[in-house]
């Protein structure tokens, strides 16, 4: 009889990719490009943008493995990969969004999940439009606080701000996204 097959851990995974097994890592990419996609998906709606997400920041996360200190897991540091490609992808597009169509900046709620009846489509919609003028860094601190669930300390650990920050730029976001629901209500 077989013994079972034992899965490399990250650890293992990312000390031979570190000893030129670039097999290791492709393994490492299957095992979080969903996880990497679902996150993107919450910026972004165009599945070419999310690919190159996903491909930017795999390609970062290989660039700087010699800098990844195992003191957190594999998995955040490679969110926190992510998290930092896409609010780059958002300053960039809030940069040209004169030059863009305003559909393809628009920000993504949940994954393909729509709300059950056409009053839920239009209450989606209407948020999904507020959300996306919001500034980048603003939508990125509600998109990780309440769209994905993150603590405080967590979106700290991802964006690189203080917990201070995280909770004061929280309170103007969520402030700013309630001025721009009222002045859309208002235009109606």
């Amino acid at each position: 009889m077989n013994a079972p097959q034992q899965v490399p851990s990250d650890e293992h995974l990312i000390k031979a990719t570190l000893s030129g097994h670039d097999d290791a890592f492709s393994e490492l990419v299957r095992r979080y490009k969903q996880k990497i996609f679902r996150l993107a998906a919450r910026f972004f709606r165009d599945n070419d943008d999310l690919d190159d997400i996903c491909q930017e920041a795999f390609i970062k996360a290989y660039e700087n493995l010699k800098k990844f200190r195992g003191d957190a897991p594999f998995e955040h540091w490679m969110t926190k990969i992510a998290v930092n490609v896409c609010y780059d992808m958002l300053r960039k597009q809030s940069r040209r969004r004169d030059d863009v169509p305003f559909d393809s900046v628009a920000f993504s709620i949940g994954e393909t999940q729509a709300p059950g009846s056409s009053s839920g489509d239009e209450a989606w919609h209407v948020v999904k439009n507020a959300l996306a003028k919001l500034r980048p860094e603003d939508r990125m601190v509600i998109t990780l606080l309440n769209l994905e669930e993150k603590s405080v300390r967590e979106t700290a650990s991802l964006t690189g701000w203080s917990e201070a920050n995280v909770k004061v730029r929280a309170f103007r976001a969520r402030k700013e996204l309630k001025r721009i629901l009222e002045d859309d209500r208002g235009e109606r």
